[in-house]
């Protein structure tokens, strides 16, 4: 097969240089008109099968909109001293059709707060995963592709500590120094705060993570997070990388 594509086109190159009983005239074809765009155009990203995230380079500066101040700035790694993650909800392009800046949701109070990334500043990855969080029938399930993986019973949190709702993301996942202690052998950290504990600390961030009291799955009984038996939790960790969409509800 190699040596058919070779011979077509050494063939191809005498014909071009006139090598053949009749020189064969060279004909020019018209080049492909360049794409233009409106500058400034917007352009939402994401649908139930695929997400976006966007991986901080070196430094994000986040502004509330484009052209207006500077309200957030992110290095490379969070405060855990993994890659600082967020979720692209959109974009806009200059007339080249080129990504400019990216509207993005980013792990911080307000829960749910967005604002604007030069596009530069962040590398894209696409995201096949989704989390849906049911609180009346606290139940976890994972899809992939918009295909259900999984679907597991799991503990939330109480009356006077609740789990927040609302569209959120994953943006670490993190091991614990001791798989027997409370979070399992794994914590999925979400873009989500607790709306009660506010002083705790990194401001009482929400995870889906393990648990090392597994009767406690089914209840209402944690501080915010959403605790899953330990071999689901190894699933979910597993699957729900970065970027992927938490939705959790009542």
């Amino acid at each position: 097969m190699r040596h058919q594509t070779f011979t077509t086109f050494t063939l191809l190159l005498l014909l071009a240089a006139g090598c053949g009983d009749h020189a064969a005239n060279p004909v020019r074809q018209a080049a492909a008109p360049k794409r233009t765009c409106t500058a400034g155009t917007f352009r939402h990203l994401g649908s139930p099968k695929l997400a976006y995230a966007g991986i901080v380079k070196s430094r994000a500066t986040v502004f509330a909109r484009p052209g207006a101040r500077v309200f957030a700035r992110f290095g490379r790694l969070n405060q855990n001293g993994v890659p600082t993650i967020f979720s692209i909800r959109g974009v806009r392009v200059d007339r080249s059709c080129r990504h400019v800046s990216y509207l993005v949701q980013i792990p911080r109070r307000p829960n749910g707060v967005t604002g604007w990334v030069p596009a530069a500043q962040v590398t894209v990855e696409p995201v096949h995963t989704r989390i849906v969080v049911d609180l009346s029938q606290k139940q976890v399930t994972l899809y992939r592709g918009g295909r259900r993986m999984l679907t597991a019973t799991a503990a939330v949190g109480s009356a006077a500590t609740p789990t927040p709702t609302g569209s959120f993301y994953v943006n670490q996942r993190l091991v614990p120094t001791d798989p027997s202690g409370p979070f399992g052998p794994g914590a999925v950290g979400i873009s989500a705060f607790s709306n009660v504990l506010t002083g705790w600390t990194q401001g009482g961030p929400i995870a889906i993570h393990g648990t090392n009291e597994p009767w406690s799955i089914g209840k209402a009984v944690s501080n915010g997070c959403i605790r899953l038996p330990n071999p689901v939790l190894r699933r979910v960790f597993a699957q729900a990388v970065g970027g992927t969409p938490v939705l959790i509800r009542r």
